[in-house]
């Protein structure tokens, strides 16, 4: 069965025994990068930490998870499969990025299923969703309530590093699709963070064809804690004609749900734990960084622009899904292996 929530995958690993809950005070400063690197080089479980501590010595108003993906058998099991069967997941993803024409009527019929399956995968609409059971505008919106992790030493403010930032572009073309893609962001004060998007990534392009286009900021969303699914479709290379939602679906068996924002015209994930709703300022750019990276080393500082929150909304009792960034091995290198 797919895992409709964040929560449902959750309550899996820890009847498997491949979740602990760690109830001692642990900072979000440093803290819990240094648990995350010992855990993940032995391959251990997943880590809720409970009792959260913020850098002042306040306690966390929610907990923090981490590790979710550190192995490739929890990245298998995510999507309800064994990592020997992750091969099958990308025969089927090579041929909706680059189909071959059928070889005849035969093979034509043999192909018949699956695209019926792509098809039957769009997400469902709801009215009412779980991550919007609480929903902070104007003055309430306030970024420290999130137990943000700073990772490295010396890098200049908290980092949210698990954000699955959902975007649309200006036109009704297939590239303008709602596109799902992972960006750091960086905190800068209560309601504002930067988006670092590579300009070679989906949500970057949009943004320049928006800004082309309509010369407004774009309206995205930033979702900490969605379906297992929906965030490996989202480091998933997904085709341009294909949307990471059906691209879930199909991943998940099943087709996620998906909620309107309260603030921008844009479908988040129903289910998930933490949804900021906001827009990406076509002029207004800050320097993000340094920041550990994959290489072992710091990143240089560059510009990226400025994220502006108009809401924030999220689940009762929200569970804050959380990583640190370095040299392999380390989270995001274990799920793009599968």
């Amino acid at each position: 069965m797919p895992f409709k929530s964040l929560r449902d995958f959750i309550d899996h690993l820890e009847q498997s025994g491949d979740l602990v809950r760690i109830s001692e005070p642990v900072s979000t400063h440093l803290e819990m990068t240094e648990i995350q690197t010992r855990v993940i080089a032995e391959g251990g479980p997943a880590i809720l930490f409970e009792h959260v501590r913020n850098p002042d010595g306040s306690r966390a108003e929610m907990p923090v998870l981490v590790n979710l993906y550190g192995t490739v058998a929890r990245v298998a099991g995510a999507i309800g499969r064994t990592p020997d069967q992750l091969r099958e997941v990308g025969e089927t993803l090579a041929f909706l990025r680059q189909p071959e024409p059928p070889k005849g009527i035969r093979q034509a019929w043999d192909l018949l299923p699956l695209a019926r399956q792509v098809l039957a995968m769009r997400p469902k609409s709801v009215k009412q969703a779980p991550c919007q059971e609480i929903i902070l505008t104007g003055d309430q919106i306030d970024l420290g309530r999130l137990p943000i992790q700073g990772c490295w030493p010396g890098e200049p403010a908290p980092l949210i590093t698990w954000p699955l930032i959902v975007t649309k572009g200006p036109s009704d073309k297939a590239e303008d699709n709602f596109n799902l893609g992972i960006y750091r962001m960086q905190r800068l004060d209560q309601r504002r963070t930067l988006m670092r998007w590579l300009k070679h990534r989906g949500g970057a392009q949009q943004y320049d064809r928006w800004a082309r286009d309509k010369r407004a900021p774009l309206p995205a969303a930033a979702v900490i804690g969605a379906d297992p699914g929906t965030t490996l479709a989202a480091v998933t290379p997904v085709p341009d004609t294909l949307s990471e939602y059906q691209f879930a679906g199909l991943l998940r068996g099943k087709p996620v749900e998906l909620v309107d924002c309260k603030t921008i015209p844009l479908k988040v994930p129903a289910h998930a734990e933490i949804i900021l709703e906001g827009h990406v300022s076509l002029d207004e750019h800050g320097d993000e960084g340094p920041y550990g990276d994959h290489t072992g080393y710091y990143n240089s500082v560059e510009p990226f622009p400025v994220f502006t929150i108009s809401a924030i909304t999220m689940r009762r009792n929200p569970i804050y899904l959380s990583t640190y960034t370095g040299r392999p091995p380390d989270e995001p290198a274990c799920s793009a292996k599968p």
